[in-house]
């Protein structure tokens, strides 16, 4: 059918009604960025003339882009944003370092020193030894928080240090690349390093981090025996 400009009407078709159930802030696969969003559902219905007529079953729920109005589905909200990624980045450098210094013993000022260089990086801009050193000795000294805690001797790795480490690095690991991942366990054995070979406590922690970075045992044996050598 056509207009009496000759244009192309449409006589009939299927039409989406949306409504907005939420909204908030998300990473935007095609914009590339962190964008607002809309949460929605929609209605379908046969329409003759403009005219909504037949209910046809409802559609969604689908993240709307507030930018390029593109459709995504719920999944896209899995993916943290700029902000948050940033912010679990941080946490998890800082949480490896915390964990290899429970391990070994914050007694070396040169791990120390590596370790405020390492945290500094990911973020902490006013990271300390002090600080550091604070918050080991308030981690050990928590029982119930790691109990087991590496003190210089050679008793297993505490069950809530494990978690940790799982808590903060697991949730991380799918959004970074391999480099990515490998990058933050070998800050770990860096750390470890500064004062000397691994110590068996410190190699252990360093096994839970990259099982919880979701490396493969025998690359995570590869990494840290790599780390050992000098360049």
């Amino acid at each position: 059918m056509r207009t009496a400009r000759g244009r192309k009407q449409c006589v009939w078709g299927i039409r989406t009604a949306w409504n907005t159930v939420g909204d908030g802030d998300f990473f935007c696969p095609d914009c590339g960025g962190d964008r607002n969003y809309r949460r929605r559902t929609g209605r379908r219905r046969f329409t003759v003339l403009g005219v909504p007529l037949l209910p046809r079953g409802y559609v969604g729920p689908v993240v709307e882009c507030a930018a390029c109005q593109n459709h995504f589905g719920t999944e896209a909200l899995d993916h943290p944003t700029t902000v948050r990624f940033a912010a679990m980045l941080r946490d998890a450098v800082h949480t490896v370092a915390l964990a290899v210094l429970a391990a070994g013993g914050a007694s070396s000022r040169t791990v120390r020193v590596t370790a405020v260089a390492a945290v500094r990086a990911a973020g902490f801009d006013d990271c300390t030894e002090d600080q550091l050193t604070t918050l080991v000795d308030a981690l050990a000294a928590d029982t119930g928080r790691l109990p087991g805690a590496y003190d210089g001797t050679s008793e297993p790795c505490g069950a809530a240090l494990a978690i940790e480490l799982h808590e903060a690095l697991e949730p991380l690991a799918p959004h970074l690349a391999p480099a990515g991942r490998e990058s933050i366990l070998l800050q770990g054995a860096g750390i470890a390093l500064a004062d000397g070979p691994y110590s068996a406590a410190e190699r252990e922690v360093l096994t839970i981090v990259g099982g919880a970075l979701l490396i493969r045992p025998d690359d995570t044996a590869r990494l840290l025996a790599a780390a050992r050598t000098p360049s």
